[in-house]
């Protein structure tokens, strides 16, 4: 067996960004009849790029606004797309939000809305909901990122300070028909969760919300806490007459993803262990991962060498130091950490929308070779994961994985391969 195992890995994570591409996986979802007016709004990171399927593909009229990050854009000839920041909102994102509201509002029900959505939706369409300043909304942001709480814990908040999420978007284009075509970047896939679900209902509450702050210690202005404290701060919750003809459809899942890679592995000739979503410390995960690839190596346990271990999910990453880096680049340093150079042990972590947290790279690339090569250039791997500078160690190894924006958005994808031992 002769392969070269970076070139291998590459090919796996370009592997599942592709099985998760709107053009690979949007087409076969849209209703069978494509004929008559309908309005296409959407937001993420992919929703440019699934509003040009929706053009090549429906056959009556098409009109629309869709949002996306800065440089994720796309061509589209009659649905307007506009940029905005991720993961932190804009006033463009605001403005954007406020002119998708109007679209669909007064719809009767012989109209048709096409809402298309993938992550990073949250901060993209960020409207502020009454009281609320989009100040306010940054700086909790800001706050919540720097925290370690989960998608789940951020969005939960998000969705109670917004004026669109949580099922408002869908009670705002009632009666009309909304078809909801969602990639999803979260565990488990919830569809409350994607993007903070502005069209299905939510089960969280307001007071969830408040805990969720409390628990992370983030401080919120007397309007914001008493926000939360009125009854107008809930969200629109499962089984309410506003969401009986609103239908969603997931088109892209992680777990997708993960599958197409371990095909084109097990193309190559290496079994594959998929360890599934994963959340945590983006730190910890890596030692677990550390952990099986010696058991891997030493034992043939839970599966024998040489292979390909593979996850997904979106880890967390508590900002402690002043360092550069996104989750992926702090899970490959960790794990390097770890490892200190354990021979045949090759590791890739990126995000599969190309962006790793608010850098220019995707991820990075460990080798056996990164310890010692740092170590060389009188880099310590702990003193870096210490200053959360991922980004700045594997730069200067020249291991970063820089693809650009790839305009889809599954999450985290990592993958191991473990060589067996070197004899000595």
């Amino acid at each position: 067996m002769t392969f070269d195992p970076q070139r291998l890995l590459r090919d796996l994570f370009a592997t599942a960004i592709a099985a998760a591409h709107p053009r690979q996986v949007l087409a076969d979802h849209l209703p069978a009849d494509r004929s008559g007016r309908v309005i296409v709004i959407g937001a993420g990171k992919a929703a440019a790029a699934m509003a040009e399927v929706i053009e090549q593909e429906w056959q009556g009229e098409v009109s629309g606004l869709v949002v996306t990050r800065y440089e994720h854009g796309a061509e589209c000839k009659k649905i307007e797309v506009v940029e905005a920041a991720h993961p932190v909102p804009d006033d463009a994102g605001e403005r954007v939000a406020r002119r998708v509201l109007e679209l669909v509002s007064n719809l009767s029900e012989d109209d048709r809305v096409i809402f298309l959505l993938s992550g990073g939706g949250s901060s993209l369409l960020a409207l502020p909901a009454a009281g609320i300043s989009l100040t306010d909304k940054q700086a909790i942001n800001k706050a919540l990122l720097k925290s370690g709480a989960t998608i789940g814990e951020m969005n939960c908040v998000r969705k109670h300070l917004s004026a669109i999420k949580g099922g408002r978007l869908a009670k705002a284009c009632w009666p009309a028909t909304v078809y909801t075509y969602a990639i999803s970047d979260v565990p488990g896939d919830e569809a409350t969760v994607i993007a903070s679900g502005p069209t299905v209902g939510d089960p969280t509450t307001s007071a969830k919300a408040l805990a969720i702050l409390a628990r992370y210690a983030i401080d919120i202005p007397n309007n914001v806490r008493s926000w939360l404290q009125d009854p107008r701060s809930e969200t629109v919750k499962p089984g309410d007459p506003v969401l009986a003809r609103s239908h969603f459809q997931l088109i892209a899942t992680p777990q997708q993803s993960l599958d197409a890679a371990a095909a084109r592995a097990e193309a190559a000739g290496l079994p594959v262990l998929i360890l599934g979503d994963l959340e945590g410390e983006s730190r910890d995960v890596a030692k677990v991962h550390a952990g099986i690839a010696r058991q891997v190596q030493l034992h043939g346990q839970p599966i024998k060498p040489p292979c390909v271990i593979l996850s997904g999910g979106e880890t967390t990453v508590t900002v402690r130091g002043n360092g550069r880096g996104g989750r992926n680049a702090e899970f490959l340093l960790s794990l390097t950490d770890s490892l200190k150079g354990l021979p045949g042990v090759y590791a890739l972590a990126g995000d599969t929308d190309g962006i790793d947290g608010s850098e220019d790279n995707a991820g990075a690339i460990m080798t056996p070779y990164s310890y010692a090569r740092a170590g060389i250039k009188g880099l310590s791997a702990r003193d870096e994961l210490d200053n959360n500078n991922g980004y700045g160690y594997f730069a200067a190894l020249d291991e970063l994985i820089v693809t650009g924006p790839t305009r889809t958005n599954v999450n985290d994808f990592r993958a191991l391969l473990i060589l067996e031992a070197p004899t000595q």
